[in-house]
């Protein structure tokens, strides 16, 4: 895990200070210098565009990950990324044909409840194709086991823009209403970047050949391709139908408190970036042991480090909530809802790389369409039912539900779980600290009782996880660390 630690690090001090970046934008920028409805506006066409993004990027990126290290020379590998980056082509360019030629049916659809997203239709495609070849480059770093500044781009670039581009309207430099179109520029700007990179890093001879496994490659994207789309469902489809269903100034509301429940991954979301391809080496070279041994260490380890971050946005997210506009003040569930499906989702270390990198990827196409549909179908119900907290609540039982699943199927393939005495008394630990916090605060500014509550928390819960020994890496890391 020495080189998982040493990025995964990295990658979640970036990630830490871009969701900062990120939370000013979310609960102080977006709520202050844009309307209800344009806050809404951006994070449906956002939503929607990740949606989207899985289809026009065909499964290449995840097929990078599986494949370049199965390959011996350089000719193979460079055979083999000059024929995977024109894949998305096949699939984007038809989808701009269809959606010109339709795109006054496909508009008035999407604008039927809420007009306002009419005239700006056109970005979520371009959004779409700019982060589908974002993280095709991206993949194309990792495997190089490169995976810094690609997450600070992922991670940073978009919200510093964002930031930028709201004092921006501000200050009355641009329109409110030109912020969309700024902000779509943006995405084509960081993928720019994340191309250079990425040949810099490694730069193949192009060629027209294509691989001696090529079937193979296809079939694999379009496996992923599917149940990656169908994935992706079930992160953005609540802030797609709840425009559908509520007045879009919901969606803003809503993507709040996700925004919010969200930061329980960002440890997942760091290690993930190193992990993925080193689980897909291990698997490639049939290295059983390997897998285990990372299967189980990221499990402890995103549990620990996710279970502290849930601590620490639950027990205070009352005095949170204070700081924002009243209106804002009907997520505190949604909170809770959304960063516990998180938090299991962590808890499961690198289980979903282990099925999408084996011979068992096939699986995921059944598997991801039975949690679009279920999702779907629970989100039509819920949301009339209870709103917003109805979004959030189907979000939970669907993690819950199909996480559950593929943990019972890598046990039933290969034969171990990730979990040990260490989790039960970690799981025992983080109920303990919850009850423990949650109901008491300091008589003081909501920002001095956060600050004073999450610093006492942390150094109690360090305090016991390194005394009890719960993970090897995390103690050594503090050791190195003091």
């Amino acid at each position: 895990m020495g080189i998982v630690l040493k990025q995964s690090f990295k990658n979640t001090i970036t990630i830490y200070i871009a969701f900062a970046i990120g939370g000013v934008n979310a609960l102080f920028l977006y709520t202050s210098f844009l309307t209800d409805a344009y806050y809404g506006l951006v994070t449906f066409l956002l939503s929607t565009a990740n949606l989207l993004m899985p289809l026009t990027a065909f499964g290449v990126q995840y097929t990078i990950l599986k494949f370049f290290s199965s390959y011996k020379t350089q000719q193979e590998k460079d055979v083999f990324l000059s024929s995977v980056i024109l894949l998305p082509l096949f699939i984007a360019l038809p989808i701009a044909v269809v959606g010109n030629i339709f795109y006054q049916e496909i508009s008035s659809y999407l604008a039927l409840k809420n007009p306002v997203v009419k005239s700006y239709t056109f970005v979520i495609y371009w959004v779409a194709v700019a982060t589908a070849y974002f993280e095709i480059f991206y993949a194309w770093a990792k495997v190089q086991l490169q995976s810094v500044y690609g997450n600070i781009l992922k991670e940073m670039f978009s919200r510093v823009a964002s930031m930028v581009l709201l004092f921006a309207v501000y200050f009355q430099w641009i329109a409110p209403e030109e912020f969309v179109f700024y902000l779509t520029g943006a995405y084509f700007i960081r993928v720019v970047l994340m191309a250079s990179y990425a040949l810099k890093l490694y730069c193949p001879r192009f060629t027209l050949a294509v691989p001696k496994n090529y079937r193979e490659i296809i079939n694999y994207s379009l496996f992923i391709l599917l149940a990656g789309a169908a994935g992706t469902i079930l992160l953005d489809i609540d802030k797609f139908m709840i425009p559908q269903k509520e007045a879009i100034a919901m969606t803003a509301y809503y993507a709040v408190a996700v925004y919010i429940g969200s930061v329980v991954e960002t440890p997942g979301r760091a290690m993930s970036q190193i992990l993925q391809p080193l689980v897909a080496k291990a698997l490639n070279e049939k290295d059983m042991e390997a897998v285990k041994s990372l299967y189980r260490k990221s499990s402890i380890n995103l549990f620990l480090i996710a279970g502290l971050v849930f601590l620490l946005i639950n027990v205070n997210i009352k005095e949170l909530y204070l700081l924002l506009p009243d209106k804002y003040s009907g997520g505190i569930r949604v909170v809770l809802l959304i960063s516990l499906a998180k938090l299991y989702h962590m808890f499961l270390g690198a289980n979903g790389a282990i099925i999408s990198n084996s011979k068992y990827y096939k699986v995921l196409l059944p598997y991801g369409l039975a949690m679009a549909v279920t999702v779907f179908l629970l989100n039509d119900y819920l949301i009339d039912l209870l709103s917003i907290e109805g979004a959030a609540l189907s979000t939970f039982l669907v993690v819950l539900v199909f996480n559950t699943i593929k943990l019972v199927f890598v046990k039933h393939k290969f034969g171990f779980f990730p979990f040990g005495k260490k989790t039960a008394i970690l799981f025992v630990l983080l109920v303990l600290f919850f009850f423990g916090f949650k109901f008491w605060d300091f008589d003081f500014h909501p920002l001095w009782n956060i600050f004073l509550k999450s610093a006492l928390l942390t150094v109690c819960f360090f305090g016991i996880v390194y005394k009890l020994k719960i993970s090897e890496d995390v103690n050594a890391l503090m050791a190195r660390v003091f």
